[in-house]
C-alpha cells in the first residue's frame, strides 16, 4: 500500500517537470525567440576620411538582404563596384573601411588608412555599376547587380569627409537548437507521468472483490481499459508535440541545416579575376555618353567638346576634319558615332590597365556597321573613344565571347599564326608594296577592296606625276595595337597605321599642287619645295589560330587626313 502514493507523487512530478520543459521549449520559439534582424552602427569616434569603403564580405555575413542607413551633411553618393576596381580607384587616398561587426553585434568595425587628404570626385566614374545619390539621408538595400563580389564606396565630393553616420541592419540568426529537443523531452516526460499515474491507480493482484472466473474477467477488463487510457495519453502527448511544432513553424526537415555554398575563397578569387571589366548596363551607359560627346562636337565642329570622351586617333582625325570643313564645305564629315543600335560588344576579362573594349554599332548616318575602340587608361579615368573603323562590306565579324575574353600583348604569338605586331606590320607592308611578301597571307573580300584601292591610288599618283617624284609609306603606330582572343583560338588585332604621302618637284621651278582639303591644313595649295600629307589609318585584322592554313583577313579599315605641310 506504500508504493501507490509514492508512484503517484513521482507521476505528478514527471508531469510538472514535463510541462516546465515543454514551456521552456515553446518559450524559445516565441517570447524568447531571437529578433529577426540586428543593427550595428559605426562608432562615433571613427577618424574622418574623404572615402569610406564597405567591404563586400558584409553583404553575405549573415545571408539575406543587408539594409544600410547613412546620414550626412549635404550631398553624398554610394557606388557599387568590383572590389579590385574600388581599391584601384581609392588608390593612395586616406579612407575608412567598414570590414566587420563586433562580437556583441552592436558596432561596425572601422579600419582607418592614412593617405592623401583629398581625392577626385568619384561621381560619374565608369567603374561603378550603379550609383545612389542622396542629400542628408539614404536608405539602401544592398543587393548584388550580378554574380561575384561587390564593394560599396561612400563619398561626398572627395574633398569633404565622407558621411560618418552609417548603420547596417543584418538578418539575424533566429535558430533555436534547443527548442525542439525541449519540446519533445517535455512531451515524453508528461507521457511518462500519465502512464505512471495510471499504473498507480491499478490495485495489486488479489485485492478487491470477486474471485474465480468473474474476478479474472474484471481484471482483464481493467487491463484493457488502462491500456486504452495509456494509448489515449500517448496520442494526446504526441498531439501536443505536433501542435506546438506546427504552431512554431517547425517541420521535421526544418532542423536540417542548409547546404553550404559550393566552391571556396580561391574559386571565388578565380571567378573575380575572370569577370568582364564591364557589365552590359555599364557599357551601354558609357556608349551613350561617348555618342553624345561626339554628336556635340560634330554639330559645333568644336574639338573641345570631344575631350571628355574622345582621345587618340579619333580626336586627332575629328579635330582636323572640323578644321577642313570650316573652310571646305563639301568635305565629307567623319562617320557619326551611334549607340542606338548596338550589334555586339567585346569586353576584356583582363583587369589590369589600360583596359580596352569594342562595340559594333550601326545607326542613322552609318552606311555600314562601325567598330568602336574604347580605352580606359587608368582607374580614375573614364573610357574614351580611340578609333572608329567601318567594317569592310561583306565582311563577317569574328565570334568573340560577350562574357569576357583575353587581351594579348602586341608581341604575344601564343596560339596564333601571327602576333598582333606581325599582323599589322604585314598589313602596312602590303599597303606599301604591291609585291609584298604578305600578298597571299592577308586578303580582303571582293566587296571590300581597301587594299586594292590604296595600291591603285598610289600607282596612279606616281604615273600621273609629271612634275614630281612621289613616295608612300605605311608604318604601324605600336602604342595603339590591341589584340582580342576570338572563340576559335585566333585573334582580332586593331591599331593605327601612319600613312605618309611625300612629293618633291622633279626640276627647279616645278610646282606641286595639293587639294583644297590638304590646303586647309597646309595654308596654301602650291609648293616648289615639296609637300607631306599625313593620314591616320584605323585598321582591324583577323589572325587565324596557329596551325591554320587560312590567310589573315582585313575586317575593318578607314583613313583620315591629319596633317599637310610644305617642305
Amino acid at each position: 500500500m506504500i508504493g501507490v502514493p509514492l508512484r503517484l507523487k513521482t507521476a505528478v512530478a514527471l508531469v510538472l517537470l514535463g510541462l516546465l520543459t515543454l514551456l521552456a521549449g515553446i518559450g524559445q520559439r516565441t517570447i524568447w525567440a531571437p529578433s529577426e534582424t540586428f543593427t550595428a552602427s559605426a562608432p562615433a569616434d571613427a577618424a574622418e576620411a574623404p572615402l569610406t569603403v564597405i567591404d563586400q564580405n558584409l553583404r553575405t555575413l549573415h545571408g539575406g538582404t543587408v539594409k544600410i542607413t547613412i546620414e550626412g551633411d549635404g550631398n553624398f553618393m554610394l557606388a557599387a563596384g568590383r572590389p579590385d576596381d574600388v581599391d584601384a580607384w581609392v588608390g593612395q587616398a586616406a579612407h575608412n573601411t567598414i570590414s566587420g561587426v563586433s562580437e556583441d553585434g552592436k558596432s561596425l568595425q572601422v579600419e582607418h588608412a592614412d593617405g592623401e587628404a583629398t581625392a577626385p570626385n568619384p561621381a560619374g566614374s565608369d567603374l561603378w555599376v550603379s550609383t545612389e545619390n542622396a542629400n542628408g539621408e539614404l536608405e539602401y538595400s544592398w543587393t548584388p547587380p550580378a554574380d561575384g563580389d561587390w564593394t560599396l564606396l561612400l563619398a561626398s565630393d572627395g574633398t569633404k569627409a565622407a558621411p560618418a553616420s552609417v548603420s547596417m541592419t543584418f538578418p539575424n540568426d533566429t535558430s533555436t537548437p534547443w527548442a525542439i529537443p525541449l519540446i519533445v523531452l517535455g512531451s515524453l516526460l508528461i507521457l511518462g507521468g500519465i502512464a505512471l499515474a495510471l499504473l498507480s491507480a491499478h490495485k495489486p493482484n488479489g485485492e478487491g472483490g470477486g474471485d474465480g472466473a468473474g474476478s479474472g474477467f474484471a481484471q482483464r477488463a481493467r487491463a484493457k481499459s488502462e491500456a486504452r487510457t495509456a494509448s489515449r495519453a500517448s496520442m494526446v502527448a504526441a498531439g501536443i508535440t505536433a501542435a506546438v511544432l506546427a504552431g512554431t513553424g517547425t517541420a521535421a526537415n526544418a532542423a536540417t541545416p542548409a547546404p553550404e555554398p559550393s566552391g571556396s575563397s580561391s574559386a571565388a578569387a578565380q571567378e573575380e579575376a575572370a569577370s568582364p571589366v564591364l557589365l552590359d548596363a555599364q557599357f551601354r551607359r558609357i556608349l551613350e555618353q561617348v555618342s553624345s560627346a561626339a554628336d556635340a562636337g560634330d554639330a559645333a565642329k568644336d574639338a573641345a567638346q570631344l575631350s571628355e570622351r574622345v582621345a587618340g586617333t579619333e580626336l586627332e582625325v575629328r579635330t582636323q576634319n572640323y578644321k577642313i570643313r570650316s573652310q571646305v564645305g563639301s568635305y565629307e564629315a567623319r562617320m557619326p558615332v551611334r549607340s542606338t543600335k548596338l550589334l555586339t560588344t567585346v569586353v576584356t576579362s583582363d583587369r589590369d590597365w589600360p583596359r580596352s573594349v569594342l562595340a559594333v554599332t550601326q545607326g542613322d548616318g552609318n552606311v555600314v556597321p562601325q567598330l568602336l575602340t574604347l580605352v580606359q587608361q587608368s582607374p580614375r579615368e573614364n573610357y574614351k573613344l580611340m578609333e572608329t573603323t567601318p567594317l569592310q562590306p561583306g565582311t563577317t565579324f569574328p565570334t568573340i565571347s560577350r562574357t569576357g575574353t583575353d587581351t594579348l600583348a602586341a608581341g604575344d604569338k601564343t596560339g596564333l599564326l601571327y602576333s598582333g605586331e606581325e599582323a599589322l606590320s604585314g598589313l602596312a607592308d602590303r599597303l606599301t608594296t604591291p609585291d609584298s611578301a604578305f600578298k597571299d597571307k592577308l586578303v580582303e573580300g571582293e566587296s571590300s577592296p581597301y587594299i586594292a584601292d590604296t595600291l591603285s591610288y598610289q600607282a596612279e599618283v606616281v604615273k600621273a606625276g609629271e612634275n614630281g617624284n612621289f613616295s608612300f609609306t605605311h608604318k604601324v603606330a605600336p602604342e595603339s595595337t590591341v589584340v582580342f582572343r576570338t572563340e576559335d583560338g585566333g585573334a582580332l588585332v586593331l591599331g593605327r597605321i601612319n600613312f605618309s604621302f611625300e612629293g618633291t618637284p622633279k626640276a627647279a621651278g616645278d610646282k606641286l599642287t595639293i587639294g583644297d582639303d590638304a590646303a586647309a591644313l597646309a595654308g596654301g595649295k602650291e609648293t616648289t619645295t615639296g609637300m607631306v600629307l599625313s593620314f591616320a589609318e584605323s585598321m582591324a585584322v583577323y589572325v587565324p589560330p596557329a596551325g591554320s592554313t587560312d590567310p589573315m583577313k582585313l575586317v575593318a579599315a578607314t583613313r583620315g587626313l591629319v596633317g599637310a605641310s610644305f617642305k
